[in-house]
């Protein structure tokens, strides 16, 4: 059985990442959807608990993903898992000096461990969590950037439509 994990911080998943989802998951047996405590980043918008809740809801019509949470090193829970690939969605070259980097690495920590670049749809090239929350935090529209399984419950935490000029 080919198992592949595809990592992230997914705070919160957007559309960008349930399309590198769906793509992964035609090319392995397993793809595990691992939602990773990043140290680098300071604070998070939803708890752990809470992105693998919204994951499980936008991939729940895709019978072999699985969706998890660790805190330990993406090598380590590779190998706990069986898995000999890692899938990192790429949306320009600037995010590939430090995936490429990334991937080295975890090849040196595992050497079982492969990565697998996929390149972000043409229509998600500009998508990153990141821009969702400042776009929705000062009421912007998110609709397109987010699965609308999950587009209420991110427009709440984000106080869409409370703000005043």
């Amino acid at each position: 059985m080919r198992i592949a994990v595809y990592p992230g911080s997914f705070d919160p998943p957007t559309v960008g990442h349930l399309d590198i989802i769906q793509r992964a998951a035609k090319l392995c047996d397993t793809l595990i959807v691992v939602c990773m405590v990043n140290p680098r980043k300071k604070s998070s918008l939803f708890p752990p608990g809470e992105r693998v809740e919204m994951l499980r809801l936008i991939t729940a019509g895709i019978p072999n993903v699985e969706v998890d949470s660790a805190d330990i090193l993406l090598a380590d829970y590779a190998k706990l898992k069986g898995a000999a690939v890692v899938v990192k969605g790429l949306r320009a070259m600037s995010d590939f000096e430090m995936e490429f980097q990334m991937a080295l690495l975890n090849r040196k920590l595992n050497a079982e461990l492969d990565t697998v670049f996929l390149t972000a749809a043409e229509n998600c090239q500009y998508l990153s969590s990141g821009a969702v929350k400042e776009i929705g935090a000062l009421g912007g529209n998110i609709s397109e950037f987010v699965p609308g399984e999950i587009l209420e419950r991110v427009k709440g935490v984000l106080g869409y439509g409370q703000r005043g000029c």
